[in-house]
């Protein structure tokens, strides 16, 4: 069994922009899985939100080494072995996530079926994805709605003093469904208020409008006081947080690299449907790769926002497409993503691209 690492720098169509950053290329982490011939992918992106950059993840996957022949045994799924996998990156959740996608990508390419098939899932009525569109003027934000006309759901991303009018201009381009997404950018009094509002313009949801150390008193007043549902997302990383969500959020967004991988994932959108709560995936903007294994999920979802190669000027890889929305997969077992070795060089940093 052999791991290989890729170190890209892949470029954003447009600046991106939410209400604690902006960015115009996005660093990302490829690992591939080999075993007798079979690649398996995973992704993982930096994020300095989290903490989580190229060399912190590098050097937890490279502790993985005497684990990697386990992944060999077709007897044992990568299901059953997450937990040595997050004993031997040491609670990294940002290196399991990509070696735990690339061990069910490869699993499902040894066996000649899909991952989601691998899991027993039924392809039927998935739910589309979402756009997302960054924080920018009223004038630029619509501009970007028109240059990706025709999706059935926008997210719009907010954080400003004009987030209403922002809301209403968009409103006035387009009858697609809306969802906003604050980053916890609002107070809870802020939020009641907007979300009277934002429901009479045809929004879905808000996803995370308070910040993580909100108290339990904002969140438990917007819980019951929002005039549509609330979702959560920095609030709800690991497993243990959609119990935690639960008496707080209506639904909650998981996603791959901040709870671990594709294993972590299904458990928590297990939990949360056992609990009552609405189910979403979202990602980073990242590769085919990681949308590839993202969208695995999708039988289980309410809402999906998988736009995150739809963000990108370019990649080097393929996978997953998302076409206005409507995700279609590749003819090609596991979760479907292929790398272009030829191109990896155009996306690397010279001299740092390849860690074996």
């Amino acid at each position: 069994m052999k791991m290989t690492l890729y170190r890209l720098s892949l470029p954003l169509l447009h600046e991106f922009r939410i209400s604690r950053e902006s960015i115009t290329t996005q660093n990302s982490l490829v690992l591939k899985l080999e075993h007798d011939g079979v690649a398996g992918y995973g992704e993982v992106t930096e994020n300095r939100f989290y903490g989580h950059e190229f060399d912190s993840i590098i050097a937890s996957l490279q502790k993985t080494k005497t684990l990697l022949p386990a992944y060999a045994d077709p007897d044992r799924s990568p299901l059953d072995l997450w937990p040595e996998l997050m004993s031997a990156v040491e609670g990294d959740t940002f290196a399991a996530a990509a070696l735990d996608m690339a061990a069910h990508d490869l699993r499902g390419r040894r066996l000649g079926i899909a991952t989601w098939n691998d899991w027993g899932l039924d392809w039927t009525d998935v739910p589309d994805s979402s756009f997302t569109i960054g924080i920018d003027t009223i004038d630029v934000m619509v501009g970007k709605l028109h240059e990706m006309k025709g999706w059935s759901i926008y997210k719009i991303k907010l954080g400003t003093s004009q987030d209403l009018e922002i809301m209403t201009e968009l409103r006035r381009h387009t009858d697609a469904r809306f969802r906003v997404d604050a980053n916890c950018g609002w107070t809870a009094r802020q939020t009641i208020a907007n979300s009277k509002v934002l429901a009479d313009l045809g929004v879905e949801f808000i996803e995370q409008p308070l910040p993580i150390k909100a108290t339990a008193n904002d969140k438990r007043l917007l819980f019951k006081k929002s005039a549509i549902p609330i979702i959560a997302d920095e609030d709800c990383q690991i497993v243990n947080d959609v119990e935690r969500c639960q008496p707080f959020y209506h639904g909650v967004n998981v996603k791959i690299c901040k709870c671990g991988g594709l294993t972590p994932a299904l458990h928590m959108l297990r939990q949360a449907r056992q609990l009552g709560m609405q189910t979403m995936v979202g990602c980073m903007v990242e590769s085919s790769v990681g949308i590839s294994g993202a969208a695995q999920l999708l039988p289980m979802l309410d809402y999906a926002d998988l736009d995150g190669a739809a963000l990108l000027r370019d990649e080097p890889a393929s996978g997953v497409r998302i076409n206005r929305g409507r995700v279609i997969l590749p003819d090609r077992p596991g979760c479907g993503a292929e790398l272009n070795s030829e191109r990896l060089a155009e996306f690397s940093e010279p001299g740092r691209g390849l860690t074996p």
